[in-house]
């Protein structure tokens, strides 16, 4: 839900909790080539997992992803 507190993107989140509660994240994801969904459903392991298997620093993406959730209206902070 847009305008509400969210507990930042962490490493050990399972991408299909992320694409559920922050359905935005997954185009931004796919603009990175970070593809979340395979068949039309959501890839197993954390979004740290699948962030690692591109090659990819987690933090860095993490830290870009949380500030784009941002401007989509969700605000950062602890639930």
């Amino acid at each position: 839900m847009k305008g509400k507190t969210l507990t930042i993107i962490k490493p050990n989140m399972p991408v299909d909790v992320i694409l559920d509660d922050f359905p935005e994240s997954n185009k931004w994801l796919m603009e990175k080539h970070i593809h979340c969904t395979e068949c039309g459903e959501p890839v197993w392991g954390t979004i740290g997992e699948l962030i690692e298997s591109k090659g990819m620093n987690i933090e860095d993406v993490l830290s870009e992803l949380n500030q784009y959730l941002e401007t989509c209206g969700y605000r950062q902070g602890r639930s």
